[in-house]
């Protein structure tokens, strides 16, 4: 219509251009372009006609394909609640049909688990190599464990308890002190102990290595593992651990005398060199007084005084004064006397004082051991024993020295008391029978 516009203007546009055409050509051309539109305009239709039949056709074959699937989804969630009723019926069917062995799985699944951490460190697994990997899998299983899980269990079971009994002996790779693997011959006491030579082995699963123990536990410790380790007989006394390493651990931290020594601090250590003061002097006083003693009861036998003892001296003043009155003679006796009673009774006094000074001294120690303790908890408080520990070991070390040297201190000044004054009975015992036989003369 729009084109018939057109040409009907460009007609009416023209047309005193074209004033000599006749209106039949116009007429003519009207028609010619009214029936050429007309055909576009058929054919056009023809063309929507058939895109609408196509459209149609497809609309039909996706209705057709959407129904199909509501068929099919309809099917597949029917078929599911089917699957889902049939599920839940099997499941209590098998929780019925299981009854008490599932509780009977927990606990075969709890045992794995608690068997996973000892076989992991048992000494049997320095020797035989890695054995968990069917604990591990049996205390992680969330289905049941097959029959063959089971009876192998039973067997790893019954294959622990059996090298718990025994004494083997197999060669490995230790590490030794210096931290350098070396090849040795070890010999395993049961799950207690590891052994080589004279020495112990602590088996650290984090690296899965067998190590030679830095700190060895006291000598008769050793010579037990050294018999032990060469014995040729079937029964050999061996101390052994029945924690698997912790109580040796513990025992090889425990210090030692001279570590324990070296907890008393600056005062233990003077404690200690007055007792060794002390102990020299009353064995040299005892020798002394054990020498003056023999020589004086020989000349007791003999009939000529020797200067070399105090009665052969006290003889020799005797005979310088014979003819001298008996107050005269005893005055001279009694002269010579204290001239060797100092000789007697010399260094006496320095063993009384360490005795006393000894004890005094660990009371001091004990008293710096006890505010280092209390400066310790104002510091940290008392959350970690570990940090007082100092100061009361200085305490009771020092306390502990002071009664160990006090002690011998009083005996020994008891016995060289006692010896002197023994020899000086005899002297002046002798003297007054001198003195008593010069009184009769006199009279």
């Amino acid at each position: 219509m729009s084109r018939l516009v057109i040409t009907l203007a460009a007609l009416l546009a023209v047309a005193p251009a074209m004033a000599q055409s006749s209106l039949q050509e116009l007429l003519e051309q009207v028609q010619q372009s009214r029936e050429q539109v007309s055909a576009e305009v058929e054919a056009r239709l023809r063309q929507f006609r058939q895109q609408r039949d196509q459209q149609q056709a497809l609309l039909r074959d996706v209705q057709a394909q959407l129904s199909a699937a509501n068929g099919r989804s309809d099917e597949l969630t029917a078929r599911f609640d089917a699957n889902e009723l049939e599920l839940e019926q099997m499941e209590n069917t098998l929780r019925v049909q299981t009854g008490d062995m599932g509780e009977l799985f927990g606990v075969v699944r709890q045992y794995a688990g608690d068997a996973t951490g000892a076989l992991n460190s048992s000494l049997v697994s320095a020797q035989l190599g890695e054995r968990i990997g069917l604990l591990r899998r049996l205390s992680a299983a969330k289905n049941v464990p097959s029959p063959e899980d089971l009876n192998d269990f039973h067997l790893l079971m019954l294959q622990e308890m059996a090298q718990s009994g025994k004494v083997v002996r197999f060669d490995t790779t230790i590490v030794n002190a210096a931290g350098e693997p070396t090849a040795a011959d070890v010999v395993r006491v049961g799950t207690f102990n590891l052994i080589s030579g004279d020495k112990f082995l602590r088996y650290e699963t984090s690296t899965d290595s067998i190590q030679e123990l830095a700190r060895q536990p006291a000598a008769r410790y050793r010579k037990d593992a050294a018999n032990l380790y060469q014995a040729d007989m079937p029964v050999t006394a061996m101390a052994v651990d029945p924690t698997a390493g912790a109580l040796l651990g513990l025992l090889i931290q425990a210090p030692g005398p001279r570590e324990r020594i070296a907890q008393g601090g600056p005062v233990g250590y003077i404690i200690i060199v007055l007792g060794t003061l002390g102990l020299l002097i009353g064995v040299y006083r005892l020798v002394y007084l054990g020498g003056a003693g023999a020589r004086i009861k020989r000349q007791l036998d003999a009939e000529q005084p020797n200067e070399n003892n105090a009665l052969g001296r006290i003889l020799g003043v005797y005979n310088s004064h014979k003819r001298t009155s008996a107050e005269t003679l005893e005055l001279k006796l009694d002269e010579a006397i204290m001239k060797e009673t100092p000789k007697l009774e010399k260094w006496q006094t320095a063993l009384k004082v360490i005795a006393a000074v000894a004890p005094l001294l660990g009371l001091l120690g004990t008293v710096v051991g006890m505010i280092q303790t209390f400066q310790s908890i104002t510091l940290f408080g008392t959350g970690d024993p570990k940090l007082m520990a100092d100061g009361i070991s200085k305490a009771l070390v020092t306390t502990m020295l002071g009664l160990l040297v006090a002690i011998p201190m009083v005996l020994l000044h008891s016995l060289v008391a006692s010896r002197s004054k023994n020899l000086i009975e005899i002297l002046e015992e002798q003297s007054a029978g001198i003195i008593a036989e010069q009184a009769e003369k006199e009279a």
